[in-house]
């Protein structure tokens, strides 16, 4: 609040009365504590940063190498040098054979717009997944679930046997960010089984073959 001290009385010089000056003065305790009540409000309202991570899933070690690509429903992305992304579906084969034919290398292409976009592909492929995990929805929102029992079935539902599991394989010329954005597209599309393993070196020389070295 603001007051107004006397500066002292005026006295009469040559039979004129002096005016009697005046000074103002704040006192700033009321702002102080605003200040204190603001910072304490912010202080237990904010939200503090967390550290962002993503979780990736590796094998058992003990798993040797060759017997991963033995995934009948399964889908390996091979990531390498210039953005490339390249898959191919079920088990690999290096040559023909009695079991099925040699594996054949298909492009994706990271862009959306692109018709063999990689979100379109694992959309395409999480299809039935999606319809049965939009069925568990509407019944999560109609109140004829509990939110435990909702969250348990869709679960069951993206680690069902028959959902395609995902392998992401890179080489040394692969980067960071395209291993991300794979995983990022997984997610958006509901993937629930997906992993990081070792490029063999028979799909390795498919792909040097692929897009040279």
């Amino acid at each position: 609040m603001a007051e107004i001290a006397d500066s002292g009385g005026g006295g009469h010089k040559g039979g004129k009365k002096r005016a009697k000056k005046q000074s103002t003065r704040i006192d700033m305790t009321p702002m102080v504590d605003l200040a204190f009540l603001l910072l304490t409000f912010f202080v237990l309202t904010a939200t503090f940063s967390k550290p962002k991570s993503m979780e990736l899933t590796f094998p058992d070690p003990n798993i040797i190498p060759e017997e991963q690509t033995k995934i009948k429903k399964g889908v390996t992305f091979l990531l390498t040098k210039d953005d490339k992304i390249l898959y191919y579906e079920g088990e690999f084969r290096d040559k023909d054979d009695d079991k099925g034919k040699m594996t054949v290398l298909q492009e994706l292409s990271f862009s959306r717009d692109a018709k063999n976009s990689l979100r379109a592909y694992v959309l395409k492929n999480s299809e039935e997944m999606h319809t049965k995990i939009l069925a568990l929805k509407k019944q999560f929102e109609a109140d004829q679930m509990p939110d435990t029992t909702y969250k348990r079935k869709v679960r069951e539902v993206k680690a069902d046997k028959e959902s395609f599991t995902y392998l992401i394989k890179t080489d040394d010329k692969a980067t960071y960010k395209n291993v991300i954005d794979v995983i990022d597209e997984l997610n958006y599309n509901a993937v629930g089984k997906y992993v990081m393993v070792d490029l063999i070196k028979p799909e390795f020389d498919m792909l040097i073959a692929k897009v040279g070295q």
